[in-house]
């Protein structure tokens, strides 16, 4: 990724040196500007939702919301662990208010904890599916980009972006299901580690 970023920036200074040699520093120093405002924007932003998740931790407040969360969590990821549960919890709130760098921790916890899981590789794949749906209310990281961009209204995007990932999220739990329900019933073994693993077998062989 890196070099493709690389490249993409290098070959667009290249052609603006020809094309508006004049254009080149001015253009270097108003991007510079403007990723400086995003930044501050989205680290203010950053910082208010995890001091914010910092305090419901102390307060007890992630450990009541696991509790309400506990049984349609165990139910839907097919899982036994109250700590896995929690961990997921506190992932599906981060992504709920739309700030997906707060959710991976919790989200790698979460995997971690599934590993010990009886059905841990649809406790995975249904994990994996619901972070990349991510159902938002509040899309707190566009909302903020869209601030510091100077957008006229930025809050226009909650509605548009609740019902995009509540679709989404819906699809993806759907399809999860059916698609484990017919590996099952085929008796084969499903999830994606599972698959990675008999390749990496019959690699060895």
């Amino acid at each position: 990724m890196n070099i493709i970023f690389a490249v993409v920036v290098l070959s667009s200074l290249t052609v603006l040196t020809f094309a508006d040699p004049d254009g080149v520093l001015p253009a270097l120093l108003s991007g510079a500007k403007d990723a400086g405002v995003l930044c501050v924007a989205l680290l203010s932003s950053y910082c208010l939702w995890l001091g914010v998740m910092r305090v419901w931790e102390k307060s007890g407040v992630t450990s009541a919301l696991s509790s309400v969360l506990k049984k349609p969590v165990k139910k839907l990821f097919k899982i036994e662990s109250d700590e896995t549960a929690e961990s997921v919890c506190m992932n599906l709130s981060a992504n709920l208010l739309g700030i997906g760098s707060i959710a991976t921790p919790y989200g790698v916890k979460a995997v971690t904890l599934m590993e010990k899981e009886k059905n841990r590789e649809y406790a995975t794949d249904m994990l994996l599916v619901v972070n990349a749906g991510s159902l938002q209310l509040i899309p707190t990281s566009v909302i903020s980009m869209r601030v510091a961009m100077g957008s006229a209204s930025p809050y226009d995007i909650i509605l548009p972006t609740l019902l995009c990932t509540l679709f989404s999220f819906c699809l993806g739990v759907f399809l999860v299901r059916t698609v484990h329900k017919i590996r099952k019933k085929q008796g084969g073994r499903v999830g994606f580690s599972t698959r990675n693993s008999a390749k990496k077998g019959r690699a060895t062989a």
